[in-house]
């Protein structure tokens, strides 16, 4: 108990200290952690014995970094933006430059009520933060400064694929129930335990992925990403103005990667229609065994992910947003 103890404290004392990111949504965010349910999270699962978790558990998890430790061949932009989980090894999210507590679970819809989940394993959105306030918020969160503390959720994107495929489905309703479901379900129970900083993030070009790109009819299309990120914009507005006390920041990542799609060359990209195509770890050592470039040169990691390189060049233009936002806020408390 004593080892436990001072190991809680210590923890503590850094979080006080330190900026701290948490982190929501699917496998664009994730992160695998020793605890972690294998490819999918940095702690845990969706089934009974996999929902819960120790203090200890949380405190001697470790993010695991490298080719195989989220799901883009490499650092993701959650890792990127805090400096957090690069390179190889496991990483301590308490000794990063801004700790990174990533609940994020690969494969995530917002909520079973309205998809059917992936496996049984798979942590909704909504759960994602259920789980956090539940288990992380008494270990971590309550010795936090929140006011130095920003809750990013980037969802939606197995939302809008998985909808595409169902019959019947009028979207645009579809999209305001799901994205009622986020703002009430998560970001309000969020911002009830006294978090007050929030960045959201819309869906990405998936109407350019390698397989779209090759269709005359891609489903999802730039149509329907367009309504569901509008949809996105309406629903922070509105629920930033009932809470003039917090930050709710939408950042533009569809505008910026289609902009980097149309001059990949300003960013040392070289493929944008396509993907290496290898799980193999040793093709970043040597891709042309492989039959591929560079990993760096190509927009596309898989058929549905964006390489580790455009997660870093997203988090160039990510940054240099949140500070001036941060400046925005700070002097005139602009919404």
């Amino acid at each position: 108990m004593l080892r436990i103890t001072s190991f809680f404290l210590s923890l503590a004392a850094l979080v006080t200290r330190g900026r701290a990111g948490i982190a929501f949504g699917d496998s664009y965010t994730f992160v695998q952690g020793t605890a972690g349910y294998p490819a999918f999270s940095f702690i845990g699962g969706y089934l009974p014995s996999q929902f819960s978790f120790k203090p200890q558990q949380l405190l001697s998890d470790r993010i695991v970094g490298g080719y195989n430790g989220t799901a883009c061949g490499g650092p993701n932009w959650a890792e990127y933006l805090t400096g957090c989980g690069l390179g190889d090894g496991l990483h301590d999210p308490a000794q990063c430059p801004i700790q990174l507590w990533d609940f994020a679970f690969a494969g995530a819809d917002t909520t079973e009520e309205l998809l059917p989940l992936h496996h049984n394993y798979t942590v909704p959105l909504v759960n994602q933060t259920q789980q956090y306030l539940t288990y992380a918020e008494p270990v971590i969160g309550h010795h936090m400064d929140k006011t130095r503390a920003l809750v990013a959720i980037w969802i939606g994107i197995n939302d809008i694929n998985d909808a595409a495929g169902m019959p019947n489905v009028t979207y645009l309703d579809f999209y305001d129930a799901t994205l009622d479901i986020v703002f009430d379900a998560s970001v309000q129970t969020m911002y009830d335990a006294g978090y007050r900083h929030f960045l959201f993030v819309n869906l990405p070009p998936l109407d350019r992925t390698p397989s779209a790109q090759q269709s005359s009819n891609p489903n999802p299309n730039a149509t329907m990403i367009n309504q569901w990120n509008s949809a996105l914009a309406a629903h922070k507005d509105a629920w930033a103005r009932k809470h003039d006390d917090a930050t709710a920041l939408l950042y533009d990542v569809n505008s910026f990667l289609n902009g980097v799609m149309d001059h990949p060359q300003k960013y040392g990209i070289t493929n944008t229609t396509g993907f290496c195509g290898s799980k193999d770890p040793q093709v970043l050592l040597d891709p042309e065994r492989f039959g591929c470039v560079p990993l760096r040169e190509y927009f596309w990691f898989d058929a549905g992910h964006i390489s580790s390189r455009a997660h870093e060049v997203m988090v160039e233009d990510l940054r240099p947003f949140l500070r001036g936002e941060s400046e925005r806020y700070g002097s005139d408390g602009g919404r």
